[in-house]
């Protein structure tokens, strides 16, 4: 198990923590994808909030975030499983822009203005949809802005992707601490004290350390437990099967005129850029069981 993400709980003083390394999964997607440097930093840390976010999930459960802003970026959306599962992509992979110090620009990448959408599929009859205007653009704030105003559950956010001089991803991972009902926002706010006096999550995971160390170091002086150790990975559930039902849904018209002028469909997934080709054959198929 290379990236994973490992929970911690204080029962005595009510608060809950996750800590996780996603370097291999920020870098599977920077490579399927072709990210420029910009779009690798905000994708990561939007792919980290995600996989934090589906340890607070049950089995079956997924969760989908989707930060929409004025910027060159245009868009980020990230999905994740109670598996671990993660995938996501960004409206323009190609933007760059230059470096402030040494973070990436990703407020000015998002923009300033916008919204974060976060819609749960808890597997109830409706979905679970929760939407706040972006306070810093930068991914981390904003999901903690989301955490606290829209569940109404204080949180301590930290998440980090750091880039290496090729543009490949050195180090990623983040950390989430949530207070336990009946909320207490005291120890969250010494928790987010602690992380402020600490190195950032990617400097520590440079330096060797693993997210169990990682929550040990968060925790010091808090009697606590380290619990579940969950994998997490880009992994993507789109089927050919997916694929062919989405053409089918453009309607026989649409179909009709892709076989004349193209001759057959060529469909890219946006997660994870597996190629669907459907020959004439399968178009004329498609086209023949719509008319059963």
């Amino acid at each position: 198990m290379k990236d994973y993400m490992h929970l911690a709980m204080a029962s005595k003083e009510g608060v809950r923590g996750y800590a996780a390394a996603t370097t291999e999964l920020v870098e599977d997607a920077r490579l399927r994808q072709n990210l420029s440097p910009t779009a690798t930093v905000a994708l990561g840390r939007a792919l980290t909030a995600a996989a934090l976010m589906s340890g607070l999930l049950k089995v079956g459960q997924r969760v989908a975030l989707k930060w929409e802003g004025t910027g060159p970026l245009r868009k980020i959306v990230v999905e994740a499983d109670a598996k671990g599962r993660v995938r996501g992509y960004v409206g323009d992979p190609e933007v760059d822009l230059p470096f402030k110090g040494d973070e990436a620009d990703v407020a000015t990448a998002i923009g300033a203005a916008g919204l974060l959408t976060v819609v749960r599929d808890l597997r109830l009859p409706e979905l679970a949809t929760g939407v706040v205007h972006l306070v810093d653009s930068n991914v981390t704030d904003d999901l903690a802005y989301f955490l606290e105003q829209s569940d109404q559950v204080p949180s301590a956010v930290e998440i980090g992707v750091t880039l290496n001089a090729d543009g490949s991803v050195a180090e990623a991972g983040g950390i989430l601490i949530q207070p336990l009902p009946p909320y207490d926002p005291a120890i969250v706010e010494r928790l987010k004290e602690r992380l402020q006096e600490m190195p950032p999550i990617a400097s520590l995971l440079a330096a060797g350390q693993k997210p169990e160390t990682i929550l040990d170091e968060v925790f010091e002086g808090i009697p606590h437990t380290l619990l579940s150790k969950y994998p997490v990975r880009f992994e993507c559930n789109c089927t050919r099967e997916q694929t062919q039902a989405m053409l089918v849904s453009l309607g026989r018209e649409e179909i009709e005129s892709i076989l004349e002028t193209e001759g057959q469909a060529v469909v890219n997934c946006q997660f994870c850029q597996e190629e669907y080709v459907f020959e004439r054959e399968d178009l004329e198929e498609i086209l023949a069981s719509m008319a059963e």
